[in-house]
């Protein structure tokens, strides 16, 4: 397996988080490690750009919900991605009822039917809403609260720094999944994954990586302006609560408990028929 050229081609978010992660890869100051020709996408893109054949990425920030369709062709790289507590996404309505069985055949909006947030969304709505809601909308997640505002839906499933604004939409929540989730199983959530193509040298990949999310803890400051650039207009406090939420010790290693979350996000998700069954085995590098 060997790093092809001299650079590699990378899609990731441009969230603050993933612009903390790879400033110092993307800027030059990781050693030894190849140029990043980046392509910034949101989430719902870049999970449909790697399950796309003819797609020439080399690396991409995908949804852990998206990795039972990707895995023949790439693999996990255990740092770099977004798991953790209390970073869970919401549900969320314009006031009335408390309980969740209020959803049972109500419209709710979703940022993508593919995503982590969907898939907790749903095992959720298996629990706690008898016959299940009824219509799923998909739109662009930051269309989910003004949609919910007007009454163009019942529900919507936010992610991303909504958990800080959802308030001034005058938005109730109905539901942390995320809470729900971490009480069910007593494990984080799986949010986020770095993937790279199985071709490629995924162990000098996965020390690229690494060394740029310690650079990232070690020098904050000097990825504020890149973070900013990116964060379409967003208040410098709520990109730092963005950052403080989502980069974490998961960040730098998967470790034990990250793995044991995956599998079983992706498991319970397979038993649901949300996603294809995944062998846990393909989930390590090789």
């Amino acid at each position: 397996m060997t790093v092809a050229s001299d650079s590699l081609k990378i899609a990731f978010s441009p969230c603050p988080n993933d612009t903390f992660v790879f400033h110092a890869w993307v800027h030059g100051l990781v050693p030894d490690a190849p140029k990043l020709e980046v392509t910034y996408a949101d989430i719902d893109i870049t999970n449909r750009l790697a399950s796309d054949g003819s797609n020439k990425l080399d690396v991409l920030k995908i949804s852990y919900a998206a990795l039972p369709w990707v895995l023949d062709d790439y693999a996990l790289i255990p740092c770099g991605g977004a798991l953790g507590r209390g970073c869970g996404p919401l549900v969320l309505t314009n006031g009335g009822s408390s309980n969740p069985a209020s959803l049972k055949g109500r419209r709710v909006a979703v940022p993508s039917d593919r995503s982590t947030a969907y898939l907790l969304f749903r095992l959720w709505a298996a629990q706690l809403v008898p016959g299940g809601v009824g219509e799923i909308v998909v739109m662009p997640f930051h269309e989910i609260m003004p949609a919910v505002r007007d009454g163009l839906v019942d529900a919507g499933l936010v992610i991303h720094e909504a958990r800080f604004t959802y308030p001034s939409y005058g938005l109730t929540m109905l539901a942390d999944l995320g809470s729900w989730w971490e009480s069910d199983t007593g494990l984080p959530i799986p949010l986020g994954a770095i993937i790279a193509r199985r071709s490629l040298d995924l162990a000098a990949i996965t020390r690229w990586t690494q060394a740029s999310v310690e650079h990232a803890w070690k020098h904050p400051q000097l990825s504020q302006a890149y973070v900013m650039q990116h964060a379409q207009e967003m208040d410098p406090q709520v990109a730092q609560a963005h950052i403080d939420l989502y980069v974490n010790d998961f960040t730098g290693s998967l470790s034990g408990s990250g793995y044991a979350a995956v599998t079983s996000l992706l498991t319970r998700a397979a038993e649901e028929g949300l996603v294809p069954a995944v062998d846990p085995a393909k989930l390590l590098l090789p």
